[in-house]
């Protein structure tokens, strides 16, 4: 599958940022999908976090100070599994990057 995590996000100043990440690749295993589960940091409340939204591509959204490994399972409709990574990169306004 070519699958991968995009992410956005949006300084709040005080060292704390809005972000979002979701699911892309072609529409044909977008469609696949069944839910994803992310795993944020542990420092996370509800760390494990799952939507089964397609119309948004499995969009999650939250808020942190820092930057982190995100994993994410894509389940397929047929029970299989395709497992993700992706690095959460944040920066201030200046351009530069959040702290890890």
């Amino acid at each position: 599958m070519a699958l991968r995590i995009e992410q956005d996000y949006r300084y709040r100043g005080d060292h704390y940022w809005n972000w979002r990440i979701w699911i892309v690749g072609p529409e044909k295993e977008l469609d696949q999908i069944d839910h994803v589960v992310y795993t944020l940091h542990p420092t996370f409340p509800n760390p494990v976090r799952t939507t089964a939204d397609r119309a948004s591509n499995f969009r999650l959204e939250t808020a942190g100070w820092g930057t982190f490994r995100i994993y994410a399972k894509a389940v397929l409709k047929d029970g299989s599994e395709n497992h993700l990574e992706h690095d959460l990169e944040l920066r201030y306004p200046d351009d530069t990057p959040a702290p890890a």
